[in-house]
């Protein structure tokens, strides 16, 4: 309907949250259908949605994102520098950490290799080596899956959660440093601008 403020969504969004919720039905999806009805806009230089994801980011990161990791969490963490050198966590830990490093960096890179698609200008191997530790790092989709693979096993769930939460610091650390000592790219402060340097290669 061509409708480009921002509030009439918000508005929408908290009623849809609600009757979702109330439905029985998990609110994350009402998280998935609202996003799907802000207007994109494609060709425009600010769209709606470029907006709002701008606006709610630092929020989203800096806040609700680890909030939301340790209240779902729910674990102890007192004597955890003692249970996470058991099996368990250290192989919940060592997923993460090595794996998504391991699968991401690795894919780019037999990606780039076979001609699929390019490095994007700019980006130096080292940084995006360092983006793909940052991977590493997951709370909500990683707590499910321990749920499911220890049912009614509370103790291994506890260490498995443990073995979560320091994988991720171990790969928010590790990829922050990484790069810091990688080359910066220069900094953007317009979309489009950013697009005029990474367009050509990125689409493909």
């Amino acid at each position: 309907m061509g409708v480009r403020p921002i509030w009439p969504y918000l508005v929408g969004f908290g009623v849809l949250w609600f009757l979702v919720l109330m439905s029985g039905v998990h609110a994350t999806i009402a998280g998935v259908l609202a996003a799907l009805a802000v207007p994109w806009g494609q060709g425009e230089r600010h769209s709606t949605l470029e907006h709002l994801q701008h606006a709610i980011h630092p929020w989203v990161m800096f806040g609700i994102v680890p909030l939301l990791g340790f209240a779902s969490a729910g674990t102890e963490l007192r004597g955890a520098v003692g249970l996470i050198v058991e099996p368990l966590p250290l192989a919940v830990m060592a997923g993460p950490f090595l794996g998504k490093q391991i699968g991401v960096f690795g894919a780019i890179r037999l990606a780039d290799a076979a001609g699929v698609c390019c490095r994007p200008e700019g980006a130096s191997w080292p940084q995006i080596y360092g983006a793909s530790i940052l991977c590493g790092i997951g709370f909500t989709m990683s707590l499910f899956i321990v749920g499911l693979a220890f049912p009614g096993q509370p103790a291994n769930v506890d260490a498995a959660k443990i073995g979560i939460l320091t994988g991720s610091l171990i790969s928010a650390l590790t990829g922050w440093v990484v790069l810091r000592i990688a080359s910066p790219v220069p900094f953007f402060d317009d979309v489009e601008d950013a697009k005029k340097l990474f367009g050509s290669k990125h689409q493909h």
